[in-house]
């Protein structure tokens, strides 16, 4: 591992001046992921701004009904809180599927939204790989890529995002709010993370020197009744193969509302707008299910060892839905 200056921050603006006093810095929260890719040498700062004490860290319900989750606030303690298990229990669910218990003790809200894929390739300095060095190739894409994504790739990456949090965020349109040198600005989840295209490296809207500082949940009443579904190889501390993070109104037998985000599928957490299009103000059952899962993933991609996850998806989603559906989703 590289040396590196070290630094705690009071407030954001502070961290935000810290940051700015060398270009080549880190901001670091629980350091569940940044401090294992500096022993892997992909990461290499000359100074890390710790964050973890900041005062504004902190869950609050807000005038709309909405919470905001400050950036510092640990995964277990969101997972625990009354007010996300009883209005979101997706979000408590997917963080319980994420990691370990001592993982979870330690790692932050805003550092799981900026965690990096767990791409076999991106790890391998023997490897090409786009992400670690733009312009190098990829090697995932005709190697072992089991674990790869079918949504939204390019011929540059097809590597997954690993969170399970952010599946859920992206299901309940959570608003990121930042911070930076040019002073506030808010961030749909959908728009936070990027797909890789041309550059795969470029993984976030954040702007240089910008600090995540919380996490707004709107007031979703239907999100009550969601939940949060995960394949993996290991039932203990594995990433996804395919997630599925969902809530649902139903009414006169017909589908109110719907929200719908896969994980383990995509570059970022993958919102399936096609198959809540498919579902709103439809009719509940199987069909409905089965039409929404087949449009969503009309235009997935296999790449060989990871084409199983196709089906896989839909199952998962066909699955999840009709599962709610019977547990009381219908009104």
């Amino acid at each position: 591992m590289k040396n590196f200056a070290y630094s705690r921050a009071q407030s954001a603006k502070g961290a935000i001046s810290l940051i700015s006093l060398n270009p080549n810095s880190k901001f670091l929260g629980g350091g569940t992921n940044l401090i294992d890719l500096m022993r892997e040498d992909i990461e290499q700062p000359d100074a890390l701004v710790d964050v973890t004490g900041l005062s504004s860290s902190g869950i609050a319900e807000l005038p709309d009904g909405g919470i905001s989750i400050g950036a510092e606030v640990r995964n277990t303690a969101v997972a625990n809180h009354l007010l996300i298990r009883e209005r979101y229990p997706v979000l408590s669910q997917a963080i319980l599927y994420g990691a370990s218990g001592q993982i979870r003790n330690m790692a932050t809200v805003g550092g799981n939204l900026m965690q990096r894929t767990r791409c076999y390739y991106f790890y391998d300095e023997a490897s090409r790989c786009n992400k670690r060095t733009p312009g190098l190739g990829c090697d995932a894409i005709a190697g072992f890529n089991r674990m790869h994504a079918i949504l939204g790739t390019s011929e540059n990456c097809i590597a997954t995002h690993p969170s399970d949090m952010c599946v859920a965020l992206a299901a309940l349109e959570a608003i990121v709010h930042v911070e930076g040198p040019d002073g506030e600005r808010t961030i749909s989840f959908d728009a936070f993370h990027r797909l890789p295209g041309d550059t795969p490296h470029a993984e976030t809207d954040l702007k240089p020197g910008e600090l995540i500082t919380s996490i707004q949940l709107p007031p979703l009443q239907f999100a009550k009744t969601s939940r949060y579904r995960k394949v993996r190889d290991r039932a203990s501390y594995a990433f996804a193969l395919v997630s599925v993070a969902a809530a649902l109104e139903t009414g006169d037998g017909k589908i109110r509302n719907a929200r719908l985000a896969l994980g383990g599928v995509a570059h970022k957490p993958w919102r399936a707008y096609q198959a809540e299009n498919a579902l709103t103000g439809a009719k509940v059952g199987m069909e409905t299910f089965q039409r929404a899962a087949e449009a969503e993933l009309s235009g997935a991609r296999g790449y060989g060892y990871n084409s199983f996850k196709i089906e896989l998806a839909k199952r998962m989603m066909i699955s999840v839905l009709s599962e709610m559906a019977e547990a009381g989703g219908v009104r």
